[in-house]
């Protein structure tokens, strides 16, 4: 029996190399990007059937949005492209007698080992973080930059943030992040990144956590008041994304089966990171699901639940979401 070839290539929708399986005698091309865990092991997720049609004579394609970098390999089918991220239940943590309570507390919400990250913290936390007025803006934009892995000039900082694990945040030049935000790296292992692009604002009460993988929302865009991004299993906005307000991005779901214990002790199921591409507005109350990929330019109506991918410059609204139109 014959193989089916891989090809390594880029698709023009999703950031990162991603793969293809070309079934020659079935006549199906499918999509799908490997995962690298922490423990090193590989996982294949996010396998998308392709409606392509060999071209008379080929073995590839006809007409498909892949760009071929003229890499290939024989290997069996890829396994379904579901995910187990790994569930860590913060009461059992902090319940944890196998540390101290001050090295719990340096690891949920300081992040950096040593005393000194410890101290900093703490005095920018205590002193600045809700102090009013133009002081209160000055000092913070003075102290608070030092708790970060980086930041870039003229970052804004509001009142009553709640900065979880800092240090292994990137956070770009001229952000603006309003009051009572939360930006939460906990889940950020060493191969991942947390990182806010150049001249972003994140509007009050803006809430981005990563309980595994990573974050990376590009340059020049702006998040509205109240949306939550809650990555499981990584999150990515392009560049020039308008979120409006009370969306929620990401997530991923728990595991239902009878018999296995509750559902909350049966940790995480994950279809793979969520990926939204450049200039795509999505409107106030949107919800997008894990691992749904949205194209460049699209419009997500207000309101939506966005379960499957969504192609460039395509407008759609509903629940599920489904296209009503494109852009002129």
């Amino acid at each position: 029996m014959r193989h089916p070839a891989i090809v390594r290539g880029r698709h023009p929708w999703y950031p990162g190399t991603s793969y293809g399986l070309w079934r020659e005698e079935a006549g199906t091309f499918v999509t799908f990007r490997l995962l690298k865990r922490k423990d090193a092991s590989i996982s294949v997720v996010d396998m998308r059937p392709c409606r392509l049609r060999p071209a008379e004579g080929s073995g590839k394609p006809k007409e498909t949005p892949w760009h071929d970098d003229g890499m290939t390999t024989e290997n069996d089918p890829a396994e379904p492209a579901v995910t187990y991220p790994e569930k860590q239940r913060l009461i059992d943590e902090l319940a944890s007698k196998r540390t101290s309570a001050f090295a719990k507390y340096q690891a949920f919400f300081v992040g950096r080992p040593g005393f000194a990250a410890f101290l900093r913290y703490e005095l920018s936390v205590m002193l600045f973080c809700g102090l009013r007025g133009a002081l209160g803006y000055a000092l913070r934009g003075r102290f608070f930059p030092g708790l970060f892995l980086a930041a870039g000039r003229g970052v804004a900082f509001g009142r009553d943030l709640i900065l979880r694990c800092p240090g292994r945040i990137r956070l770009g030049a001229g952000i603006a992040i309003d009051d009572q935000c939360t930006l939460d790296a906990r889940g950020v292992g060493e191969d991942d990144v947390f990182e806010i692009g150049d001249g972003t604002l994140l509007a009050r009460d803006v809430i981005i956590v990563s309980k595994s993988g990573s974050i990376r929302i590009g340059r020049n865009g702006s998040i509205g008041s109240q949306t939550i991004l809650s990555g499981t299993n990584g999150i990515e906005l392009g560049d020039h994304v308008l979120v409006a307000g009370q969306c929620y991005v990401g997530g991923g779901r728990y595991r239902t089966e009878l018999g296995a214990g509750p559902m909350v002790e049966q940790g995480l199921v994950s279809k793979g990171p969520t990926i939204i591409g450049n200039d795509v507005w999505l409107g106030a109350g949107v919800r997008i699901l894990d691992g749904v990929r949205i194209g460049d330019g699209a419009i997500v109506g207000g309101g939506a639940v966005v379960t499957t991918d969504i192609a460039p410059e395509t407008i759609v609204a509903g629940i599920p979401a489904r296209e009503i139109g494109r852009r002129r």
